[in-house]
């Protein structure tokens, strides 16, 4: 399953269950620790771990599983699927990392192929 592909089923499945500000962000020329990552809210503590536990259930479906999942009932949990990375957090922690902001004014990292 190509990156694209995973990232089409993670937005799916994320918007099934109700996930608030799903944002796909493109990291290709910033990082080689993967090509996408999604970052999307929950309300609850609850909400985060139904919406990780319905990604997972999708994508297992097509044969693809994380490589590791982390923060399991922590308010945040990424789920790591290679060149995808599922980030879903209540809004408290969103607002603190503010992921988005953080890789969208990280450079282009030269020694990468452009996206």
């Amino acid at each position: 399953m190509t990156a694209e592909e995973k990232v089409e089923k993670i937005i799916e499945a994320a918007d099934d269950m109700k996930a608030e500000q799903i944002e796909q962000l493109d990291v290709r020329a910033k990082t080689s620790v993967a090509e996408y990552f999604i970052v999307c809210s929950g309300t609850s503590d609850r909400h985060v771990q139904s919406i990780a536990e319905r990604v997972a259930e999708k994508l297992a479906i097509s044969r693809v599983k994380p490589l590791r999942t982390e923060g399991e009932r922590s308010g945040w949990v990424l789920q790591d699927y290679g060149d995808v990375v599922f980030h879903v957090m209540k809004e408290e922690q969103r607002q603190f990392y503010d992921l988005e902001t953080l890789w969208k004014n990280i450079p282009p990292d030269p020694n990468l192929k452009e996206a």
